[in-house]
């Protein structure tokens, strides 16, 4: 096998499978044993202080504890980071724990200064502004970067395309701005498919991989890809924090690399056709979606995206009460968070994942975001229209939220 000669599909069909075939398996196993054999007290106790300090498993050493290094893990890891195109990758319990760790990681360095871009996921909003893990954020646009890095500024992380309106940054002058500062994207979105951050001078590449990378809604996990001075910073950070990513669920997200470009070009195709109906319905403000005219004005798709996704983000003319009608309304669509499975999934981002965020960095009251599935694009376009319908009924105004009022 020449990984380095093949094409994405290949890559991530059989990335991180090496050795299968001589173990006299085809599908990589499930190992749950916590604790590992050691051959004596030496190689125990060096075994131990390699991977503790964020080294690979080398020859001839023990794996010790799942919490230092498991094999199912690192499988994931490494086909995650061919399709990355970086060194490594780190994966974890969460895409908050991942990020966690990305902070931890740079307060240890002695740089608690991030500087970052909305929007962000809610989530990761939330922490940034919380100062709860000793950073301290600028909030800046990406004209700003430049300006409001400082001496100790250990991080600039921006989400590209962005949590829930989908703003496209163009990473190649992110990266100019920061000069010497490491950049992490949220690659949650794009995907390696459509986006790989790091052939644009991107650090880190971080993904909550219980989206697309998984892409079936039963599995939960964070991911990380970047250098080997990163990767094994990380790594400390996780043998000591204790955010491991389960064996099931490495299991299974290996399984979602597999198919991962055939799913998601699918759903990218079925939102454009999706975008395109809905936008001149008359229940709808604005439908934020990549692919529609006008929505690329820096020219980023093609040049660093490969295709708008598989996200749309509708802004309801009826605001508030528009948005809740239409979410309640979907009947195929389900009225629920994450994003990036088989099945549509809608929902209100400034009541759920983008509760926390401050009201001027909130996303606007009347904007749902679509998470598109893998159903028939008519079956989609009939469900969509009619909860459109429903939005503009006349029916009681709805109170809005004093959280949202703001």
């Amino acid at each position: 096998m020449h990984p380095e000669r093949h094409r994405f599909e290949t890559r991530a069909v059989h990335g991180g499978m090496a050795g299968l075939r001589e173990a006299g398996t085809h599908v990589p196993p499930i190992e749950l044993s916590t604790t590992n054999p050691l051959p004596d007290v030496e190689v125990g106790g060096l075994s131990y202080e390699e991977l503790a300090t964020g080294h690979d498993l080398g020859a001839g050493r023990s794996a010790v504890y799942q919490r230092l290094w498991q094999p199912g893990v690192a499988r994931f890891e490494e086909s995650l980071a061919g399709l990355e195109g970086t060194d490594g990758a780190v994966a974890f319990s969460s895409g908050m724990a991942a990020l966690t760790a990305c902070l931890i990681a740079t307060v240890s360095s002695g740089k608690p200064h991030v500087v970052a871009v909305r929007p962000l996921y809610g989530g990761s909003d939330h922490v940034l502004e919380s100062g709860l893990l000793g950073t301290e954020v600028t909030w800046a646009t990406a004209a700003d970067i430049a300006r409001s890095i400082r001496p100790d500024t250990g991080l600039v992380v921006v989400e590209t395309p962005a949590n829930p309106t989908l703003e496209l940054l163009d990473l190649d002058a992110v990266v100019a701005a920061a000069g010497e500062v490491p950049v992490l994207v949220d690659n949650t979105f794009a995907t390696p498919v459509l986006q790989q951050p790091a052939r644009h001078g991107v650090t880190l590449v971080l993904h909550s991989a219980t989206k697309y990378l998984g892409g079936h809604g039963d599995v939960m996990g964070g991911v990380v890809a970047g250098p080997t001075d990163w990767v094994e910073h990380l790594r400390r950070v996780r043998a000591l924090t204790g955010g491991l990513l389960h064996p099931m669920g490495a299991y299974l997200l290996h399984r979602g690399l597999r198919t991962l470009a055939i799913r998601v070009r699918a759903q990218q195709a079925t939102a454009q056709v999706l975008a395109e109906r809905i936008s001149a319905h008359h229940a709808v403000g604005r439908v934020f979606y990549p692919g529609l005219p006008g929505q690329d004005p820096q020219g980023l798709l093609g040049r660093q995206l490969d295709g708008p996704g598989s996200i749309i983000a509708i802004e309801l003319a009826g605001g508030y009460d528009a948005a809740a009608r239409f979410t309640e309304a979907c009947e195929l669509v389900t009225h629920a968070v994450s994003l990036g499975g088989v099945d549509s999934l809608v929902q209100h981002p400034a009541s759920l994942t983008h509760r926390p965020v401050v009201g001027e960095a909130k996303p606007g009251a009347g904007v749902v975001r679509l998470s598109v599935g893998l159903e028939h694009v008519d079956d989609l376009t009939d469900d969509i229209l009619a909860a459109l319908d429903a939005a503009q009924a006349v029916t009681p105004p709805l109170e809005v939220p004093a959280l949202l009022a703001r």
